[in-house]
């Protein structure tokens, strides 16, 4: 385990590491789907090497790597968690050449082959090499603690004007000096657990290990992070509510997707500009999303504080239970997001109060287009809107199609899952659903009467 110092030159404000990209296969044995998640052997070997990430306010970059284990074959190859771990081969302590790739990788400026030493011996280290040659904007350094048997690689991306012979006496001084020491590394790696779930796990605490203010917490199937001031208290409703939100999921919309092997996984920042950080400015509307390639939630604390988050949590974790259920193939914006409303603002929530005989008529005409649409359509103008009309599929499907005499809609969510992933088409699912033009007529005169008589 890590031992972090209590204040530190280098380790100011933590960035989380990126989780690596995942691609999602299926796989059908005995007649069962199954999810396979795939990913980018770079993009693990980094995920691992890589152990923390800062910046300053002066936004100068300080990351700290392992250099374990050699640098995968460039290309586009990809693997699972346990065939990666399988194949994985570690750099030996007289092996220079598989070194030097990983200082190349993993460096953010082009390295030299050629290293220089410290101006002096450093106490406490069997070497220590500067890789930079005569670039001046970056540090990147090699060493080796004296009674370790890891070499560690740390980078410093400097600022504008900053002179780079000072800061590598700085950082001889602070961090080769002080801080590293500081840190204690257990570097025994258990070996590889093959249970992807728990492989899966293990890199979401690995993303958040350093960092002072961040917390993991595993249970069950699902995984938060988070950098929230009072992480065990909101933690722990969280997870008692995720709980019974997911076994609610998988009740109301069965999947046909074997979901034992996957992780639900949130990470839950402290404020909306670390967010946005981490979100892009393409995000800067949201309060939370779901990242299906990196396969997690990320949100944070609004300043109204954590009975909103809950609620878009609520929302953004159906939209990670369908993305399983339906192995990755985007779901069609009436169930994606009209469940994830009927979840977020609960299920007994009224969709139209107060609404009048014409508008219910009006609504009602338009549920065919809205059952058609695709992302593009559903977000345009009419956005808001939509999401209400996509809620209110959900919470008659939930609510009034049981009730219709010999219940005609008793299998539209099942038929509808089924042909998303076999097809991979959400409109075809969405006409596998409804069947043919008379149970969509069907649907809406019944959905009509359902909210006539709320």
């Amino acid at each position: 385990m890590w031992l972090l110092a209590a204040a530190s030159l280098f380790m100011v404000h933590g960035a989380p590491l990126d989780m690596p990209r995942a691609s999602a296969f299926l796989a059908k044995e005995d007649g069962k789907y199954r999810l396979v998640d795939r990913y980018s052997v770079f993009d693990l070997w980094t995920a691992r090497a890589v152990q923390g990430r800062w910046y300053d306010d002066d936004f100068r970059i300080f990351t700290l790597s392992a250099l374990k284990t050699e640098v995968p074959p460039l290309g586009d190859e990809r693997k699972t968690r346990e065939a990666y771990g399988e194949g994985v081969k570690p750099i030996g302590r007289r092996d220079e050449e598989a070194r030097q790739m990983a200082i190349e990788a993993l460096s953010p400026v082009e390295v030299s082959e050629e290293y220089a030493r410290p101006r002096q011996p450093v106490r406490g280290y069997k070497e220590v090499r500067y890789y930079e040659g005569t670039n001046e904007t970056a540090i990147v350094a090699a060493y080796l603690p004296e009674k370790g048997k890891t070499w560690y690689l740390a980078t410093w991306e400097l600022a504008e004007g900053d002179d780079i012979k000072e800061k590598r006496a700085e950082f001889e001084d602070k961090w080769l000096g002080e801080e590293a020491r500081e840190l204690k590394f257990d570097e025994a790696d258990g070996g590889e657990d093959p249970d992807e779930r728990s492989l899966l796990s293990r890199d979401v605490a690995h993303s958040v290990k350093l960092y002072r203010n961040w917390h993991f917490t595993s249970a069950g199937d699902f995984a938060v992070v988070d950098a929230l001031p009072d992480s065990k208290a909101f933690v722990g409703r969280f997870t008692n509510e995720m709980v019974r939100l997911r076994a609610r999921y998988r009740e109301v919309l069965p999947g046909i997707v074997d979901g034992t092997n996957v992780l639900g996984v949130v990470r839950i920042f402290a404020n909306r500009d670390e967010y946005l950080d981490v979100a892009g400015e393409d995000k800067e509307w949201t309060a939370a999303y779901w990242s299906q390639e990196r396969r997690e939630i990320v949100a944070y604390l609004p300043p109204d504080g954590e009975t909103e988050l809950l609620k878009t949590l609520r929302h953004e974790a159906f939209h990670q239970y369908l993305a399983y259920a339906g192995s990755m193939i985007m779901a069609s914006p009436w169930i994606n997001e009209g469940y994830a409303e009927y979840f977020e603002q609960g299920e007994d929530a009224d969709v139209f109060p107060g609404a009048s005989e014409q508008e219910l008529e009006e609504w009602a005409a338009y549920l065919p287009t809205i059952l058609a649409m695709d992302y593009e359509q559903f977000y345009g103008e009419n956005a808001a809107f939509n999401y209400r009309m996509a809620r209110s599929i959900a919470c008659f499907l939930e609510k009034g199609a049981p009730e219709v005499r010999f219940e005609p809609f008793k299998h539209v969510k099942r038929d509808y899952m089924k042909e998303l992933v076999e097809s991979q088409d959400m409109k075809a699912a969405t006409i596998a659903a409804f069947r043919n033009s008379d149970t969509l007529k069907l649907f809406v005169r019944e959905w009509l009467k359902f909210y006539r008589n709320m």
